[in-house]
């Protein structure tokens, strides 16, 4: 099915019954396409997460389709009745409050439940924060992986951040402004002051991009009062592994299993995630060197 192509046609171009996916800006109204504003026009009605949010947005434009809320808290009640209507041959337009929606929005659901029910579904393209700011972070873009919020949870938070502490890809995450100066402390622990990009308040007057080492960054927020606008944060892979041979090995974990108060759990761990080795295969070789110490002794 194809869409309808830009005209200078004062009334609005009815769109194709489906659901289309459209991104707004994350700040500045300027970022939306020209496609956007014709669909945003052009269908039958607009699913947005807060719809006086959306109301601002569409003013702007001088768009008047009727809005109909979507968000976190209804978006299982208010899905069957948006599939209804597309089945029904509407067009129905759904977004998020700042980027492009089901990309840590709402809008999942509704996505998911069109796709069963094999109904057309047309993205219509446009910003995210998660490219906005890597693309101007500086850190490698060949390769990512996008995270959205950490859990809320601190132990399941720093779960996730060993699991993704050898991770060679560059990291994105989201997280509030209230949070993320104590996030930045926690990826320091686990994965030691890499360099790092924190994108705050982006395409909006007091965009800012605060670039350093994890801890150069947290010194730079410590100096203020507060935090404040969206943050997208942007962390480097881990560095590629050291090869190392087993002599090598061996002989590297004899020395740390000399010092005081070394634990063999702790060290193998590290060991394994250091060197990208199987913990147990690291385990292993540490009980046996420490009970050959323990033998001599």
């Amino acid at each position: 099915m194809h869409l309808p192509s830009l005209t200078d046609d004062r009334e609005p171009v009815r769109c194709p019954g489906g659901l289309y996916v459209v991104a707004t800006p994350i700040g500045n109204l300027e970022d939306i396409t020209l496609r956007a504003i014709k669909t945003l026009n052009g269908v039958d009605l607009i699913a947005a997460e807060d719809t006086r949010h959306t109301a601002r947005l569409l003013s702007h434009y001088r768009i008047r389709t009727p809005l109909i809320s979507c968000h976190e808290h209804n978006e299982h009640q208010r899905t069957p009745e948006l599939i209804d209507k597309i089945r029904s041959g509407a067009s129905v337009a759904l977004v998020s409050d700042a980027g492009t929606p089901s990309v840590s929005d709402p809008g999942y659901r509704l996505v998911r439940a069109a796709v069963e029910h094999g109904l057309d579904i047309f993205p219509i393209p446009g910003v995210s924060a998660a490219i906005t700011g890597l693309c101007a972070s500086g850190l490698p873009t060949d390769a990512f992986v996008f995270l959205g919020f950490p859990p809320k949870k601190k132990g399941k938070r720093i779960d996730l951040l060993a699991s993704l502490a050898a991770e060679s890809r560059t990291l994105v995450f989201y997280e509030s402004p209230r949070r993320v100066a104590g996030f930045l402390d926690e990826i320091s622990s686990v994965m030691g002051d890499r360099s790092a990009v924190l994108a705050r308040e982006m395409t909006k007057l007091h965009e800012e991009f605060i670039r350093g080492t994890l801890s150069e960054i947290r010194v730079v927020l410590a100096d203020r009062p507060e935090v404040k606008g969206e943050c997208t944060l942007m962390v480097d892979g881990a560095a590629a592994a050291v090869p190392i041979s087993d002599a090598d090995l061996v002989h590297a974990l004899r020395d740390a299993l000399a010092q005081p108060g070394a634990h063999l759990s702790g060290l193998s761990k590290t060991f394994a995630k250091q060197y990208r080795l199987p913990r147990k295969t690291v385990y292993e070789m540490a009980l046996t060197i420490q009970k050959e110490t323990d033998t001599s002794a």
